[in-house]
């Protein structure tokens, strides 16, 4: 499922323009018609802060909303929106929404680990960023390219992020299972410049007010003390990828 106006269909276009009305109409909050956080714990196992910058990749659904999430995070250098789990020759967004790609949209994430860590990264990737009980899908989107998934590059990453789902898992934190894949990243392609910074650049977009800006939103509830008022954009970005 597309979600741009430039991509959509006309009938989905109206019938997004139709859902934003209504909840106007109907004097409906943009929080409700997303998925409310859930209040998790913290990571028992996380890595050592280190030094120099660090590299997380998380696919969580519409990357968007994913790049927009963490952009608002503080200790974010840069977040870029693309693609990985696919080859290079089909790393566009035309072929990945076929959903036979491979591909999953996926957000690189470059971040400052003495300003915050990886084990928080994911927290803040389960807690408000995406659903990861749903399976090949997040809300309104459906097929494998929106996937739960945490790309590592690191055996280290890959410890941390498993022994996360377990212990999430096991508190019972959510209603079903985390159906989060965990594996190696083997390349990262990003995403069409149009793709970029698609949150701030179209706050009014119905898609990007009803699903996406109330996971902001969230954050800055939730994660107050790791939320960050002015985004890290990647048109302006100091560390590049």
């Amino acid at each position: 499922m597309s979600r741009s106006f430039t991509h959509l269909t006309l009938g989905a276009a109206l019938g997004a323009l139709a859902i934003s009305v209504l909840a106007s109409t109907l004097a409906i909050t943009p929080a409700r018609a997303a998925e409310d956080a859930v209040i998790i714990p913290a990571p028992v196992m996380d890595l050592k802060a280190g030094d120099g910058v660090q590299t997380a990749i998380l696919a969580g659904g519409c990357f968007w909303g994913v790049q927009g999430v963490f952009q608002h995070t503080a200790g974010v250098l840069n977040a870029v929106s693309g693609y990985a789990g696919g080859s290079k020759a089909t790393a566009n967004y035309t072929m990945i929404t076929t959903g036979a790609t491979g591909h999953a949209e996926t957000v690189e994430i470059k971040y400052d680990p003495k300003k915050i860590s990886y084990g928080k990264l994911l927290q803040i990737f389960f807690s408000v960023v995406h659903d990861p009980t749903q399976l090949n899908r997040q809300g309104p989107d459906v097929g494998s390219h929106y996937r739960s998934a945490i790309f590592t590059n690191s055996d280290e990453q890959k410890k941390v992020a498993e022994a996360y789902i377990a212990q999430l898992n096991a508190a019972k934190v959510y209603k079903k299972p985390i159906v989060t894949k965990v594996g190696p990243l083997e390349a990262f392609y990003p995403a069409e410049a149009y793709h970029q910074d698609y949150l701030t650049l179209h706050p009014n977009q119905p898609y990007i007010a009803i699903h996406d800006l109330p996971k902001v939103e969230n954050l800055k509830k939730v994660f107050a003390e790791h939320y960050t008022a002015k985004p890290t954009l990647v048109s302006q970005a100091k560390v590049t990828n």
